[in-house]
């Protein structure tokens, strides 16, 4: 009976055709990366799933590093006066975040802001720290935990607590951080693409979509299987607003007091739900190679036959010690039953290793990305697989790619926009005014995404009101 309750577990998830929200949930729990917790709106990162967002931690700092910035820790709680300094920050996260209004038994004399964001807390260090042009740049960033008190949460994607970093930069011209905010926003790019393998189109925000208190947000827009968008990282330069109002300044060389300029920057454990999105399909989940916490799984078959544990064991040693994050799995489930299983939990290749195999000096490897099927000698396997994981990373991008592409229309008017964005993207001009984005968010259900960089226009009035136009911009609906 057990045995049967697992083969059902393995199999039994939701279609993305047919239900594209329950599939998500039904991979998220079925591969054992998350569950839900006690607390309503939070949820209890297993295993599996904080090995991935481990591998992301480890890719992503290595990125950080390398551009000079270091990691520290503030705290998590905020005072109220301090989160009040910068008005329209505060008015922006107002309803989304929690107070701590007592201590034990005692009630506070001041409420505390659990951290939703730590500019404030931050910048209120960033003043006793920077007196001099010496002091700068600052360059830090944080690995933490945030609180946002959501209406309606769906893990990964939006929880009311979540894992993210953030960077928080502090320069002497204005010119330096605006370099580091697109210089962040290019490190983003880069690890989407080349670790995630997911295509993302990079842009600045709205001003009615911008982080508040920001003088202009960048984004990262990636486009998921059922056609919506995923904001899956943002980078603010935020002028002197803050130094201004956190009292963050410089004598600079001339012997003159000057007010710094900030940026933050950051990412979240959301992109671990925009892998999920865009790669999996209906079998489960399907890893990009680089964060995959087993990059190769090894199934022993007729594994009671003589050797056969023995020679599936020799490989393993040989494929860690080459590097590879490598298992063996010669549980007596059915060899069926495991090639299901770690199917579903996304492993980019399967090592088939029996009697027959061994004779001839082989082994069968498996791509879950295609399902295609390899006989390879053992001789050198660990560079075959090496190459092998390139290619299925670079078959994975480009096959997101091309669903984006496809799934990506140039509307020249309104009623094209309105069903563009019930499959994808759509591309138009827009003029720019508040009035006219909210009005196409009524009526489409659509955001203005992000105005990318340096794009062509394709008309010179907005899609919806008429007016000369601005920007070529993103719409879609999103999460």
């Amino acid at each position: 009976m057990a045995k049967k309750k697992n083969e059902e577990f393995v199999t039994h998830i939701a279609s993305r055709a047919e239900d594209f929200p329950q599939w998500y949930t039904d991979v998220i729990l079925k591969t054992d990366m998350i569950d839900y917790s006690v607390v309503k709106g939070c949820m209890v990162i297993k295993p599996y799933g904080y090995r991935v967002w481990e591998l992301i931690q480890s890719e992503m700092d290595a990125r950080f590093k390398a551009t000079g910035h270091e990691n520290a820790y503030f705290p998590l709680f905020i005072p109220e006066s301090l989160l009040k300094k910068e008005a329209e920050h505060v008015e922006g996260f107002a309803p989304e975040v929690a107070w701590v209004t007592h201590g034990g038994d005692e009630e506070l004399s001041e409420r505390l802001c659990v951290r939703p964001t730590s500019e404030t807390i931050i910048c209120s260090m960033y003043s006793k720290w920077i007196q001099s042009y010496r002091d700068l740049p600052v360059l830090i960033n944080q690995w933490a935990n945030v609180v946002r008190w959501e209406k309606s949460t769906r893990p990964f994607l939006r929880t009311s607590e979540f894992l993210w970093q953030e960077g928080h930069t502090a320069h002497a011209t204005s010119e330096e951080a605006r370099e580091e905010t697109e210089r962040m926003l290019e490190v983003y790019r880069e690890f989407a693409y080349n670790v995630l393998a997911i295509p993302v189109i990079v842009g600045q925000k709205s001003d009615k979509e911008k982080f508040a208190g920001a003088v202009a947000t960048y984004t990262m827009e990636a486009m998921m299987q059922d056609g919506k968008a995923l904001q899956m990282g943002t980078s603010h330069y935020l002028g002197d607003h803050f130094a201004k109002a956190y009292d963050i300044q410089y004598l600079s060389r001339e012997g003159k007091l000057e007010p710094c300029f900030t940026t933050s920057w950051g990412t979240s454990t959301r992109m671990i739900g925009g892998v999920i999105m865009v790669h999996g399909d209906d079998r489960g989940l399907i890893l990009p190679p680089k964060i995959a916490p087993i990059q190769a799984i090894i199934i022993p078959i007729a594994q009671h036959k003589p050797g056969v544990i023995e020679k599936a064991d020799e490989l393993f040693a040989s494929l860690k010690a080459a590097g590879l994050r490598v298992r063996v799995d010669d549980s007596d489930q059915s060899a069926g039953w495991k090639f299901n299983q770690y199917e579903m939990k996304g492993v980019p290749v399967r090592i088939e290793i029996g009697p027959k195999d061994i004779e001839n000096n082989q082994v069968v490897l498996v791509r879950r990305d295609t399902h295609e099927k390899l006989v390879v000698s053992m001789d050198g396997l660990d560079v075959t697989i090496r190459t092998l994981l390139d290619d299925i990373h670079s078959s994975m991008l480009n096959k997101a790619l091309s669903y984006r592409e496809e799934n990506t229309l140039d509307a020249h008017d309104f009623d094209a926009l309105q069903e563009g964005v019930k499959h994808g993207f759509v591309r138009a001009m827009w003029c720019g005014e508040r009035e006219c984005e909210d009005a196409i968010k009524t009526k489409s259900g659509a955001t203005t995404r992000c105005m990318p960089f340096d794009a062509e226009p394709i008309s010179n009035v907005c899609v919806h009101c008429g007016k000369p136009a601005k920007k070529l911009t993103y719409f879609a609906k999103a999460y």
